[in-house]
């Protein structure tokens, strides 16, 4: 197995990680196991079909829907889950990203993924008085 192979599905994990460790500080049910495997599994798919399939990666955003479908629940007059499960798209995203060497792009959205997970759910709290 290369090294780049291993570098890549650590790096997938990692990023992962990180979006997983903000959703842990805001207790939420997907957190570090739940975004590192979304991360991870995206990537090792996305590698696996470009080198034996040829298999086009875009199309594990379709099935990551899945996943986003099920933690998104609707409770008498509110919605839950939703950014959760947008959160879990975008890890996909990301973890397409290291699968196919685009790492700075991977990890600038990880950051912007950060910046909105915690930047914008303090905003939403100061602006729409939302409890997260």
């Amino acid at each position: 197995m290369a090294p780049e192979i291993i570098l890549q599905l650590l790096l997938a994990t990692f990023l992962g990680a990180l979006l997983g460790l903000e959703r842990e500080y805001k207790r939420k049910e997907a957190g570090l196991q739940t975004y590192s495997l979304v991360a991870l599994g995206t990537c090792l798919f996305t590698l696996v079909s470009l080198k034996f399939i040829g298999f086009n990666p875009a199309l594990l955003a379709v099935g990551i829907g899945f996943i986003g479908a099920g933690v998104i629940f609707h409770r008498e007059n509110s919605t839950q889950g939703l950014t959760t499960a947008a959160g879990l798209w975008a890890t996909a995203a990301i973890g397409i990203a290291v699968g196919t060497k685009f790492y700075f792009l991977a990890g600038f959205a990880t950051l912007l993924a950060i910046l909105i997970f915690a930047g914008f759910g303090l905003l939403e709290g100061k602006i729409f008085k939302k409890t997260n």
